[in-house]
């Protein structure tokens, strides 16, 4: 769940002063061990999902699962935070069934994607994350997908079909246009819109890192229930999600990739240029599809707000029925046929 703008000025002189900024280069213990495809962790995170596997991609190794044929066309789904793959878990054998190559991924600091080395920037911007599924592409020879996603997934797909567009046959992306700017960020909302994104302040904060670190599972059930406010889920549900929280490097992506945003931590200079094209706001123009929940209780732009940010084949779909922000596991049908549909616009 990410701010279009922020307002800091007052905030920043604070926290600031009291920010003990930590060490990006924070070594993980298990960070340069690869997870074997048939590990037990790996079978056991991957559930219903199947056995994950890992390849190396990057600065990364990353864990994801696969379904469908191997020569089907190609769909990687993203989830964002704080969710795991198996917010897809009853998209993937719908796509699958239609013919889909389905790749679900962590992303870096969830589940078993691992640096693989201890001394690599703990870096999440959004410019990096989409890096991650070029990289992954590349590792598993796939020469351009369909993508989907929503929250950090759904800010994703949007930058890779701006950055890499030949590597995009479509996206699906919840909440919409996402793509924003530490600059905007300085801009004020309304009280009432500066409240919803509370716990970014919290994050800013020293005292929010070590609260995130310590009660990391609370804090996601927290926000689940406030972003999908009639989404009934039981423990086993949550529990099978909140495994991925217990990535070493979990804590470290989160708490910079909010700072990040804020200005308040540096990322990485050989992604300036793609953040100063994306600071630029630029138009989207492979076909896409976005989707909103009907009692999406996250933070969200009006769908006419951005509508105008998609030159290309574009439809803008409501899912109604009381659906919240994890989409894709409220609504898999409406998730899935999105994804469907977009390869026909």
């Amino acid at each position: 769940m990410d701010p279009i703008a922020l307002d800091r000025r007052r905030f920043l002189g604070a926290a600031l002063a009291t920010l003990a900024l930590p060490n990006l280069f924070t070594k993980a213990a298990d960070a340069d061990v690869p997870v074997a495809p048939e590990s037990p962790q790996a079978a056991v995170m991957g559930g219903a999902l199947g056995p994950l596997k890992q390849v190396d991609a990057g600065v990364l190794n990353i864990g994801y699962a696969e379904a469908g044929p191997a020569g089907g066309r190609p769909v990687i789904l993203l989830h964002g935070w704080p969710y795991d793959i198996h917010s897809f878990i009853d998209v993937v054998p719908l796509l699958a069934t239609a013919g889909y190559r389905v790749i679900v991924p962590y992303l870096r600091g969830y589940g078993t994607t691992t640096f693989s080395s201890s001394y690599t920037l703990r870096n999440a911007q959004p410019a990096a994350l989409a890096a991650d599924v070029i990289a992954l592409m590349d590792a598993l020879r796939i020469d351009n997908a369909i993508v989907a996603g929503f929250d950090w997934g759904a800010r994703t797909a949007n930058i890779l079909a701006v950055l890499w567009p030949a590597r995009c046959k479509g996206i699906v992306a919840v909440s919409g246009y996402l793509i924003g700017s530490r600059e905007a960020n300085r801009q004020p909302l309304t009280p009432a819109a500066e409240y919803a994104w509370w716990y970014q302040y919290y994050f800013a904060t020293a005292r929010g890192e070590r609260g995130y670190r310590e009660h990391r599972r609370e804090f996601a059930r927290l926000i689940w229930s406030l972003a999908s406010p009639t989404w009934t889920f039981d423990d086993a549900t949550f529990d099978r999600a909140a495994g991925a929280f217990d990535n070493p490097d979990h804590v470290r992506i989160v708490i910079h990739n909010y700072r990040w945003r804020l200005g308040l931590e540096a990322g990485e200079s050989k992604y300036d240029a793609f953040e100063a094209a994306l600071a630029k706001a630029p138009a989207i123009s492979v076909p896409a599809i976005t989707l909103q929940g009907d009692a999406d209780g996250a933070p969200h732009p009006d769908s006419r707000a951005y509508a105008k940010k998609f030159s290309g084949p574009y439809v803008h779909r409501v899912v109604t029925g009381g659906v919240g922000h994890n989409l894709p596991q409220e609504a898999p049908r409406a998730f899935a046929d999105a994804v469907i549909a977009v390869e026909r616009l």
